[in-house]
């Protein structure tokens, strides 16, 4: 611990690397802000489980088909153009729904179109952002850096709902407003970064170069392993599509219910962030994981049957917790067996993954609600989580046997 400490202060001191934390902790905000905000809008507009299904569809679309080469871009082009660019639109694509509601022209096909741009934005933003933090600060110092944009997304995750259900109370307009705003600032903040770490040697666009990233972890079959479980298990497992539902209709509350309740499984993962961060893994590393992903489809299944508040609240924390086990796992062996030069297409791989397992997991949520109840779809989903993970341990012997996180490279 004494050693985390005395790292601190030279992170602090750093300026690329506090631009570069406050940028991703006003992106990540302003996302889940929009999350909420949508998502309540959306029910308010239609109370249709299916078209809140369809919003998540709607952000994983651009992800599948653009995957691909936004991580051949982050690997070839200036990285901060590539975010700073990202986060501007999303804040004008903020801008136009903040108009749309205050001039009563808002419909559910305007809301689609937004979630879209959003989800292509959020295609190259992410798996680039991930590959730019390297190059702000220096190698004996990038663990502590990584440690603490994680803890920093966590801590967005939990205020940007909170806050999106309190901004909606004044008006879905002015909290697209907020959004807009602090995108423009996160872009500007981007656009400032210096870098203290030279690009890679940029390899020329091939197909074979493009589909790199899909070609080094298929040769990994523990990380294979890792990011599929941990996909198909949220995916099948997430119910944030429906907290809508659960919020209005089950729980009885409002849009500050709605925001607690997304916060909820945020406070859990920061939570054992910390833990972590105390008594990090070293060792059954891939039975931790599978047993976490155990933990979370019970959670689930808890959190589905619940009509009690408080109750729900402690479910989401408890699946938040576990899933955070999951993507330590998952992150750690992908940062720590990846080349450098490879980061980019590898990271917009791990991206897709994480955004079929959330943005694909709506979609299927709604579905199954629209044509099973809500109860039954989020217990279902619980169910199969569990299974999942028994049959995964079989699948992957080798992640399930794993005892250590591999050397760097290796």
């Amino acid at each position: 611990m004494s050693s985390l400490v005395q790292d601190e202060p030279s992170l602090i001191r750093q300026t690329g690397f506090v631009l570069f934390w406050s940028a991703r902790v006003l992106s990540t905000s302003c996302f889940q802000i929009v999350a909420v905000v949508i998502g309540w809008q959306m029910y308010a507009l239609t109370s249709s489980t299916f078209n809140l299904g369809l919003v998540g569809l709607c952000q994983f679309l651009p992800m599948l088909l653009l995957t691909i080469p936004a991580g051949h871009v982050a690997d070839r082009f200036d990285r901060r153009v590539i975010v700073r660019t990202c986060q501007f639109v999303e804040g004008l694509t903020a801008l136009g729904l903040a108009l749309a509601s205050w001039y009563g022209v808002i419909s559910p096909h305007v809301i689609f179109a937004a979630a879209v741009l959003i989800g292509a934005c959020r295609t190259f933003e992410a798996p680039t952002t991930a590959a730019l933090l390297p190059m702000v600060v220096s190698p004996a110092i990038l663990p502590k850096a990584l440690a603490l944009s994680a803890s920093a997304i966590q801590t967005a995750t939990i205020i940007g709902p909170a806050l999106g259900g309190a901004l909606y109370i004044a008006g879905p307009g002015h909290a697209y407003l907020f959004v807009a705003v602090f995108y423009l600032v996160a872009g500007t903040l981007v656009s400032l970064l210096q870098l203290v770490t030279p690009p890679a040697t940029r390899e020329p666009a091939t197909v074979r170069s493009l589909f790199s990233g899909f070609g080094f972890i298929k040769s990994r079959p523990i990380i294979l392993g890792a990011i599929s479980l941990d996909m198909v298990a949220v995916l099948l497992g997430g119910a944030t599509a429906l907290l809508p539902v659960y919020a209005r209709d089950i729980l009885h509350t409002n849009s500050l219910g709605l925001g607690a309740l997304r916060a909820s499984p945020a406070i859990g993962a920061l939570l054992m962030s910390l833990v972590l961060t105390r008594w990090p893994m070293k060792s059954r590393v891939g039975q931790k994981m599978f047993g976490a992903v155990v933990v979370f489809g019970m959670g689930t299944v808890i959190f589905g049957l619940s009509a009690w508040f408080p109750l729900s609240m402690v479910a989401l924390i408890v699946m938040g917790s576990a899933d955070v086990v999951s993507v330590v796992v998952r992150s750690t062996l992908v940062q720590l067996g990846t080349p450098d030069a490879l980061r980019g297409r590898v990271s917009a791989v791990n991206s897709m993954f994480i955004g079929t397992s959330n943005q694909l997991g709506e979609f299927e949520s709604g579905m199954t609600a629209s044509l099973f109840g809500t109860v039954p779809a989020v217990v279902l989903g619980g169910v199969g989580t569990i299974l999942v993970a028994l049959a995964w341990s079989q699948l992957f012997k080798p992640l399930r046997d794993a005892d250590r996180f591999p050397e760097r490279g290796a």
